[in-house]
């Protein structure tokens, strides 16, 4: 799916819609993809309309006062140390963890969460920011929540 920057952030809200407590979200995607501009959108969907910033030194963001509450993570700094700070208390914990550069956790990630796959296209980013997006459902419970997300 091919999205400009406006209608990512209604894509993203829509599906923060149907999230529930303690979904996982890994937003998989270089530099630039649009990957806090995604969250921007989650925590819309999650009726958060406080001012999201990349959690990129502060490692975590905690958002309240929405539906739900929001664990925006970025793991890109912690290198091979997920021990660094207790990611089991935002994964398993009664809001929506989102965790920027997720890949990079290998075999540290969860079995079971929404892999969301951003990638910029080069040939028209430029001129109206367009970016691919692909969901990749890991487990029973996230296929589950796309049959329920019609696109």
């Amino acid at each position: 799916m091919k999205f400009n920057e406006k209608e990512m952030l209604a894509f993203a809200e829509k599906l923060g819609r149907v999230l529930t407590p303690g979904d996982i979200i890994v937003l998989t995607g270089e530099l630039g993809a649009g990957k806090t501009t995604f969250v921007k959108g989650l925590a819309l969907g999650l009726e958060i309309h406080q001012m999201i910033k990349s959690p990129t030194y502060t490692i975590v963001r905690e958002y309240e006062g929405g539906r739900l509450p929001l664990y925006h993570m970025d793991v890109y700094r912690i290198g091979d140390d997920p021990d660094s700070f207790d990611m089991d208390d935002y994964l398993f914990g009664e809001g929506v963890s989102v965790i920027e550069w997720g890949e990079l956790l290998g075999q540290d990630l969860p079995d079971a969460y929404l892999e969301i796959i951003l990638d910029k296209y080069a040939e028209s980013y430029e001129t109206d920011g367009a970016r691919e997006i692909r969901l990749m459902p890991h487990g029973e419970h996230y296929q589950e929540l796309l049959g329920k997300f019609a696109l």
